[in-house]
């Protein structure tokens, strides 16, 4: 699988070095780092993002630069051929925490302030205004 890997990366890097066009204008063309279009050129990017980002990422590279995906996928399927990955995640207590909870902090306690700051200030007008003679 690497080596397919190896040879499409190689196959796109020739492309894009005919079309003249750098890391940095794919870059910015399809919003994927450089990083990690240098990472699709040398065949590593399984090292660096999942099957599925790979996949995806090889897809748009290949689309942007006009190359035939889907001949590019019949041509080399085993490596494209998706790894099922592991991933263990922990759900504990404090991902059942509900958003803007009391329990959650005092987030509350500066709109409190700030509804009291203004509403003493209305009443402060109010009163000097009446103690002025304009109301």
């Amino acid at each position: 699988m690497s080596q397919e890997m190896e040879h499409i990366g190689q196959k796109l890097q020739k492309k894009r070095e005919e079309m003249h066009i750098t890391l940095k204008e794919v870059e910015n063309s399809i919003s994927i780092r450089s990083g990690f279009i240098r990472a699709i050129e040398k065949g590593k990017i399984n090292e660096f993002v999942s099957g599925v980002y790979a996949l995806g990422f090889i897809k748009q590279y290949a689309g942007f630069l006009g190359v035939d995906v889907e001949q590019m996928i019949r041509e080399n399927p085993a490596a494209f051929k998706m790894r099922h990955e592991n991933h263990e995640f922990a759900y504990g207590i404090g991902t059942l925490e509900t958003r803007g909870s009391l329990g959650g902090g005092a987030k509350w306690l500066p709109n409190l302030l700030w509804t009291g700051g203004v509403a003493a200030a209305i009443i402060l007008a109010y009163y000097f205004a009446k103690a002025i003679g304009i109301l």
